[in-house]
């Protein structure tokens, strides 16, 4: 079996219907464990294969490599429409680790701190979700992509550096759900704005309860209008 030929036959196979010459969307199921820019690359690979090698080819939106769902490429032209389709609402779900608090508030480092969770009601888990609601103050992961001093935060996170005094940003909360209340595992959705960083509401949650929580799990449902469920899947073994 020639896998290699499978895999550009398939990658081929979504461009075939484009209009390279007026721009493209497509709309990405990205796969847990894989980059945005592996995505990026993978349709600028089957172009090049296609002969077309000048392409301008983004995304409107990173996604981080443990979370999965809807990832907007944008191709030639519609690149411009780029900054517009990052200023849309984004929807989320996911699982908060509960009684948990990590470095990254998510699964990419160890668990360095842990607390009760018996005390925990439904009572509290509500009050402490009011209080995300609307504009919120947060401040970036270390481990995330934002800049410190000319160089991404999470690179200096990775080589030992735990101490990074990142800027503080607003974001907007428009509707902030919880649901599967199964300790340590709770459920939540969120419809938010540009910029929110939900590894930091999943550590302010924790917080706002005095205890700790981190991200279990996220997958980004909805960019405006556009939804998950109308996504091309690529399987991780089609990625180049």
């Amino acid at each position: 079996m020639n896998f290699k030929r499978i895999r550009y036959e398939f990658i081929q196979s979504l461009l075939a219907n484009t209009d390279t010459e007026q721009g493209a969307l497509f709309l990405v199921d990205k796969p847990k464990f894989v980059t945005s820019y592996e995505i990026v690359h993978t349709f600028k690979s089957a172009y090049r294969r296609l002969g077309i090698k000048k392409l301008k080819i983004g995304h409107a939106g990173t996604l981080d490599p443990l979370a999965s769902g809807l990832l907007l490429l944008c191709v030639g032209k519609n690149t411009k429409s780029i900054p517009q389709l990052q200023d849309l609402p984004k929807t989320y779900s996911g699982i908060f680790l509960m009684g948990m608090r990590t470095p990254s508030f998510d699964l990419e480092t160890e668990v360095e701190e842990k607390y009760p969770t018996e005390h925990i009601t439904l009572e509290l888990l509500d009050e402490a979700r009011r209080r995300f609601l609307g504009k919120i103050e947060q401040f970036p992961p270390i481990y995330s992509a934002v800049k410190f001093n000319g160089k991404r935060a999470y690179d200096l996170a990775r080589s030992g550096e735990k101490e990074l005094a990142l800027s503080s940003r607003v974001a907007e909360v428009f509707s902030f759900d919880l649901f599967d209340f199964k300790m340590p595992e709770l459920g939540f959705r969120i419809k938010c704005s540009k910029g929110t960083y939900i590894r930091s509401i999943a550590n302010d949650f924790g917080i706002a309860l005095g205890n700790g929580a981190c991200l279990g799990a996220l997958i980004r449902e909805s960019i405006g209008d556009y939804k998950l469920e109308n996504a091309i899947r690529i399987p991780p073994e089609m990625l180049f």
